[in-house]
């Protein structure tokens, strides 16, 4: 009894993972939320990364303090994917409209901490490092 209530304790001070808000939003849903925008994005709580969205499915993201990457976006089998000019691997991901913001889960990580697009800019990225001025 006594590792019952200390396992329940536990559980009750983990933070709640809410649930799935929705569908997952489709490439043209993204597209039309995301063109034109400087999106920053936090994890957990704690800043994340910054990506700028571009006409024609183009991005670039920096994860905070470090160099822009320019990349590109599609959809594939229900998943926007990136692939960037330093990674080729794609990096997929559910996006969900929802009340906190832009949701993201990364492909393959249900329960992981999502990021979730915090704070909009139509200005364009400060680029460190070789892209500056991008």
């Amino acid at each position: 009894m006594r590792h019952a209530v200390l396992a329940l304790s536990v559980m009750l001070a983990l933070p709640v993972q809410s649930a799935e808000p929705g569908r997952p939003m489709t490439a043209a849903e993204f597209d039309a939320a995301t063109v034109g925008r400087t999106l920053f994005y936090n994890s957990g709580g704690q800043s994340y990364g910054v990506e700028q969205y571009l006409p024609g499915r183009k991005v670039i993201w920096a994860f905070l303090g470090d160099d822009c990457r320019k990349g590109e976006w599609y959809e594939d089998q229900g998943f926007i994917c990136f692939v960037y000019e330093d990674n080729p691997d794609p990096q997929c991901w559910s996006f969900f409209d929802n009340d906190e913001g832009l949701l993201a889960r990364f492909k393959g990580d249900p329960f992981g901490l999502p990021l979730i697009a915090v704070e909009e800019s139509p200005e364009p990225m400060e680029c460190l490092g070789p892209n500056v001025g991008v």
